[in-house]
Parts: C-alpha cells; structure tokens; sequence
C-alpha cells in the first residue's frame, strides 16, 4: 500500500485515495510464482479521514466496497477507461514495532508491542485478527 493523499471537495467532503498492493501466489511447474496487483482505493467522509491518519505505506488492510468504471476520452481522441474500488469498510492490520535489542548483534526479541492508536477509532476483535478502522 502507498502512503494516503487526503483532500477535502468544495463542499468540504473529504476524500482520501491511496494505491493497494494484492499479492497472489500460484504453482507453474513445480515452482511458485508471485503475481502483484496493484488497485486504487477511495474513500469518503468520515472514513477518509481516518484512513488519511492511520494509514502508510506497507501497512496492511482489507477493503471491502464496489467497483467503480471511469470511463472517458483521451486528447488523442481514444476511449480510455479505468477501475478503481470505492471503499465501504476497511480494516487495519495490526502495526508491530520490534522492541528494543540488547545490543548483541544477530538477536532480536520474540515479542512485539502493538503501536497505540485511539481506542474511539477501532474496535479490537479478538488477539490476532484484524482491528476495526470504520465502517459505514
């Protein structure tokens, strides 16, 4: 995922943008092979704003909206279009940051520490599943 780009419309609805990264992993003859989509994701409203706060680029998330076609006329005068996801609710992965070492090299520790995020934002589930960011 790339970093959010957060803006407000005349009206100041806020919109909030960024590019999702979706890996797939599949077997051709007898090796596995990666294949990355990459899709736009917009959000709106209050959920804009949240995602334009918690999200940066390499967190993980999951999506959930509708398709949404843009279709339109380029100078050159060919039919260009363009699909994107429009999204309803998204989740956030769990953000970990590797404690502190004690300076022997080649060690880290086992545990990590969540980082703090507003309890008001998102609703725990349950330990190992996803946090809640919004939903509508």
């Amino acid at each position: 995922m790339q970093d959010t780009e957060l803006k407000y419309t005349p009206k100041g609805v806020a919109v909030c943008t960024f590019a999702l990264a979706s890996n797939r992993f599949f077997k051709q003859d007898e090796e596995t092979q990666k294949e990355v989509s990459f899709f736009e994701v917009t959000t709106w409203t209050r959920l804009a704003e949240v995602c334009g706060e918690y999200l940066k680029k390499g967190r993980g998330v999951r999506v959930v909206g509708h398709l949404k076609q843009d279709r339109w006329t380029s100078p050159e005068g060919q039919a260009r279009s363009k699909v994107s996801i429009v999204a309803e609710h998204v989740e956030f992965k769990p953000q970990f940051k590797k404690q502190d070492g004690d300076g022997k090299d080649g060690e880290e520790k086992a545990e990590a520490t969540a980082v703090d995020e507003p309890a008001a934002e998102e609703q725990v589930q349950e330990e190992g599943e996803l946090k809640e960011a919004a939903s509508f």
